[in-house]
């Protein structure tokens, strides 16, 4: 008799290039491959140091060998960008005002608020809340520029009340200086890699040093943010792209069209669908084989639905979720929302048929910076909350101060710790 596990091998040869495998058979997929972290820190430390003492000699220096820089100044002037922004297209333009609006609105709802209570015992406690100085948001623009990724970035940062927001991009498209423009950025510079991020951090002639550094970029541009990280704040360590969707029942064009629209991204990138229907998970194969053969993308989907993703056959939804949590995904796609309460973690989730991530990728409103690699299991994604700081306030009266006392200076000498006990007790005598 044909046991499940065998059934699905016979049933991946069947339908095509993707795995069909049952959740036993998928532990590769909770082991995510290494990074390569390694290896990439080697290359940039030199480039991270060349530009904090050498600064815009370095910088330039970079920029000409890696990307094709034949400048004098990696600072782009406004009126290059305005000329951008004069050329867009309506549509294209109409597009933008909806999904800045949205962004807008959720990065506002996300902002903590200053607060203060009065306690009977006369404590008064409470914080308040002030934006960063500065920010650097890299852009990526290779394989494809993404202006999108310049509305994630600055318009939170400008929700939280940052005043000097910086925009890194190695070949920034029109549609990127142009957004720099409508979202009146100044600080726009045409440089990428390792000494952009060495350049935010650090500073130099032309490039003022940040507070944090935000956005995805190449193995090399996690490097340098995980080695500056000391420096100056980062967002995260973020690796390829992935997405998980749960469903036991679902139309299988819009289980594929979303596999693939993660697949495109990069060849690195993840797709998993987790189900308990053997049909669904043939229905998604065939699907995915039938849309790649109009997509444009197909080389780069191709490769990563091949080498990274698969259709893994749960017994249960509770086991799909046990499998999701493990997996913590950048993605998560949830057909049934009453599944959500066993959710612990993910990147950003996407509740029920018409909520592909797509949308949260450009115009719903939350945030398309997300942690990657399992980085979900410690924070959510992007938002103003990462440009601001919580800052705790307190003020106590006399007669507060004295009810402490006794507990502050048998705490404070419990630690060897006497000018601390009398600060109190110089206040209270008598």
């Amino acid at each position: 008799m044909e046991t499940q596990a065998e059934g699905a091998a016979v049933r991946r040869t069947k339908s095509g290039m993707i795995r069909i495998v049952h959740h036993r058979e998928a532990a590769d997929l909770v082991t995510r491959k290494a990074a390569g972290l390694a290896e990439a820190e080697r290359a940039v430390a030199p480039i991270l140091e060349a530009v904090r003492t050498r600064g815009d000699a370095a910088l330039v220096e970079y920029a000409q060998r890696f990307d094709g820089f034949n400048g004098a100044s990696v600072l782009i002037p406004p009126d290059e960008c305005h000329s951008a922004l004069e050329g867009l297209d309506t549509e294209f333009l109409c597009a933008v005002e909806t999904a800045s609006e949205n962004i807008r609105a959720y990065a506002e709802m996300q902002l903590p608020r200053d607060q203060s209570t009065a306690y009977p015992d006369g404590r008064r406690l409470g914080w308040i809340v002030r934006p960063l100085d500065s920010m650097g948001a890299y852009i990526p623009a290779g394989r494809y520029p993404l202006p999108s990724t310049l509305l994630m970035t600055a318009i939170p940062a400008q929700v939280a009340g940052v005043k000097t927001i910086c925009i890194a991009c190695p070949r920034p498209s029109a549609e990127i200086l142009g957004l720099a423009a409508y979202l009146n950025v100044a600080h726009v510079f045409r440089m990428g890699g390792a000494q952009a991020i060495a350049a935010l951090a650090y500073g130099t002639e032309t490039v003022p040093k940040v507070d944090r550094i935000v956005g995805p970029g190449n193995i090399y541009v996690a490097a340098a943010k995980k080695l500056i990280a000391g420096d100056t704040g980062i967002d995260f360590i973020a690796g390829p792209t992935e997405i998980v969707i749960i469903t036991a029942d679902a139309d299988p064009a819009y289980v594929a069209a979303d596999m693939l629209a993660q697949a495109e991204h990069d060849t690195e990138a993840s797709a998993i669908l987790l189900t308990t229907s053997r049909t669904l998970a043939e229905a998604t194969a065939v699907e995915i084989e039938r849309q790649l053969e109009s997509l444009p993308t197909a080389p780069v989907a191709r490769e990563a639905i091949q080498r990274n993703s698969a259709i893994v056959l749960t017994d249960s939804l509770d086991q799909a979720i046990d499998f999701s949590n493990r997996l913590a995904p950048e993605h998560l796609v949830l057909h049934d929302p009453s599944l959500l309460p066993g959710i612990r973690h993910a990147g950003s989730i996407f509740l029920g048929p018409f909520s592909p991530e797509a949308a949260g990728d450009y115009c719903s409103g939350p945030n398309h910076v997300l942690p990657t690699s399992g980085a979900a299991r410690l924070r959510g994604g992007l938002s103003a909350a990462d440009f601001v700081k919580v800052i705790s306030v307190q003020e106590l009266t006399s007669a507060a101060l004295a009810k402490l006392k006794p507990a502050i200076a048998n705490l404070a000498r419990a630690e060897g710790l006497e000018a601390h006990a009398r600060s109190v007790a110089v206040r209270t005598r008598g």
